[in-house]
């Protein structure tokens, strides 16, 4: 553990709560938040923040690694390539109670979330989230910065472009392709192909979008 030792999140909320948690049970010893809130914002819990984005940046060097906890895909994605961009040692985070097949492939600056499972030979890009209890088939290629909410379900063989967001309780059929800036609503079920920008909702799911 050697290499864990200080941590530092950009983003003092409730996710930034969940990865905080995350990283202490995986052996992180000491963790610092950032927001661009401070100084208005001086507390997350009990932890106290240091600060806003710029001062991170200021003081990369000084962390083993970094993370962005915001689940908003296209702020996360500006300030994980910002960090990447500066040579911050982006960190991934995985619940210890998550299931990861040995053939997946995880990407810098990914959170996955306790009771999540991702399958065998599935990838996941620069900064993703996959959230409490999500699923992730075999043969997935999953894009940067996406956000796969609590409960849902992606089945094998599915591509999903960056900057998506899969709704609570939503399920991708086998094959699926999403492409990017797509949103999958809450309990929407996704059987045909998703053009780039579009919101589908519902069972099976359809676009909302003008």
């Amino acid at each position: 553990m050697s290499d864990r030792k200080r941590l530092a999140i950009f983003g003092a909320s409730g996710h930034g709560k969940v990865v905080a948690d995350i990283a202490l049970l995986s052996g992180w010893q000491e963790i610092d938040f950032y927001d661009d809130a401070w100084p208005e914002k001086k507390t997350l819990a009990h932890w106290i923040l240091k600060g806003a984005f710029i001062d991170l940046i200021k003081v990369l060097d000084s962390y083993d690694g970094v993370i962005v906890a915001i689940g908003n895909n296209a702020i996360r994605e500006t300030m994980t390539v910002k960090i990447k961009t500066l040579q911050g040692r982006l960190a991934t985070l995985i619940h210890p109670q998550a299931i990861v097949s040995p053939f997946a492939n995880i990407e810098e600056g990914v959170v996955v979330v306790g009771g999540a499972v991702i399958n065998a030979f599935a990838t996941l890009g620069l900064g993703c989230i996959v959230n409490t209890g999500a699923t992730v088939g075999h043969d997935c290629h999953i894009s940067s910065c996406v956000h796969i909410a609590p409960g849902a379900n992606v089945a094998g063989n599915v591509t999903i472009g960056r900057n998506c967001w899969v709704g609570v309780g939503a399920a991708i059929r086998q094959g699926i392709q999403l492409q990017e800036n797509v949103v999958v609503g809450a309990g929407a079920a996704v059987v045909q192909d998703v053009e780039c920008g579009q919101t589908v909702i519902g069972v099976p799911a359809r676009s909302v979008s003008q």
